[in-house]
């Protein structure tokens, strides 16, 4: 009889959860998630720290804190958004931090999902098995390279209406869908405040602190102009005692489109900041020692019209637990970018998310 259950053991497929929960050698593992402390752009820690000198310093604390030889590395991915000649500045970080020549860079841009399309990117390397062991990084220094808006159409282009919107403002889109989708302002006022309470609440009890690795970067004195080494630990777009009454006296920040609903206290800032993913097969992260993290196992990317683009979790979301196997009630922590209040209250309302983030804060990590 036992011979029979360990013959129909072998037989049985897991799915579902079960699926995910079950460890294979050729798992794509995540063995180290890092980033630095996010800044206020223009303002903050980061302020005069260049882009490529933020690239050099997430390059230079991944070989030190995962501890492995960079050599095995078989690619790395940046995404970064507003980065001019992004690619070039890449590779000369990571030669300037330590990788050999011999680890191959490229960059990806997909806006506000650059990082993640990084992550997708080397694990489905990993996952094809071109490469073993993978590097995805985000950077972006909205200090020195802040949004200017979307570029001038070709007259072929801007004929198709879906086109044009391409170029509007992010805060256009966020006045849609508070309009279209009928979000009030005081809704978008509590859900900021809860996330910013959150946040608060998650920096105080030092929920942060094993994520965030210390940045040394360069700040220019002010009387005399002279850059200085500094090291950054923490966030400062974090605002203490923040409540939905404080914000609704707020200025509406777009009071020229829609209702007006959106404002500075309940859309994300602008922000200068790096974070990083080492990945790997299971079977290479036992080889070496690394303690695995977690794993990643599936992408969902959709389209949807420009104008209401902040509500792409509605589709992306049911089509990554699909994906899957599983349900929506299966996820045990949900973490959505809050890059408008507006959004996220109509996303979490469509979709009836029970359990989100519980540290909030991406109001406050912002955009890009």
């Amino acid at each position: 009889m036992e011979r029979v259950r360990q013959l129909a053991s072998h037989l049985y497929t897991p799915q579902g959860s079960d699926a995910l929960l079950r460890k294979s050698p050729d798992d794509v593992v995540i063995t180290l998630a890092v980033r630095s402390p996010l800044c206020k752009a223009r303002k903050g820690g980061f302020k005069d720290a260049r882009t490529d000198e933020l690239m050099l310093e997430m390059f230079k604390q991944v070989i030190s804190q995962s501890k492995i030889d960079p050599a095995l590395v078989g690619d790395i991915c940046v995404g970064t958004v507003l980065t001019p000649d992004a690619a070039y500045h890449a590779r000369a970080a990571s030669l300037a931090a330590g990788f050999p020549e011999s680890v191959p860079v490229q960059c990806i841009n997909r806006f506000c999902s650059s990082g993640l399309m990084a992550v997708t990117t080397i694990a489905n390397q990993i996952r094809s098995g071109q490469i073993e062991v993978g590097l995805a990084i985000g950077v972006e220094s909205m200090s020195e390279n802040p949004d200017k808006g979307g570029p001038q159409q070709s007259p072929l282009i801007s004929e198709n209406a879906a086109s044009r919107d391409c170029s509007k403002s992010m805060g256009w889109t966020s006045e849609n869908v508070a309009e279209e989708f009928i979000v009030t302002r005081e809704e978008q006022d509590r859900f900021a405040a809860l996330s910013f309470q959150r946040a608060e609440h998650a920096q105080k009890s030092g929920y942060f602190d094993k994520e965030i690795v210390p940045f040394t970067v360069y700040q220019k004195d002010p009387k005399t102009g002279e850059r200085m080494p500094v090291v950054v630990t923490k966030d400062d777009g974090i605002r203490p005692g923040t409540t939905a009454d404080k914000l609704a006296k707020i200025k509406a920040a777009f009071p020229q489109w829609g209702n007006a609903t959106t404002t500075g206290g309940n859309a994300s800032q602008i922000t200068d900041g790096a974070a990083a993913v080492l990945m790997m097969t299971r079977k290479k992260a036992e080889e070496l020692g690394c303690t695995v993290l977690g794993k990643h196992v599936t992408t969902s990317v959709v389209g949807l019209p420009p104008r209401i683009m902040g509500i792409g979790p509605i589709y992306a979301i049911p089509m990554a637990l699909k994906s899957c196997g599983i349900t929506q009630d299966d996820v045990d922590l949900y973490e959505i970018n809050e890059a408008f209040a507006s959004q996220c209250v109509y996303v979490l309302r469509t979709l009836g998310l029970p359990r989100l983030m519980s540290t909030g804060v991406q109001l406050l990590w912002a955009i890009p």
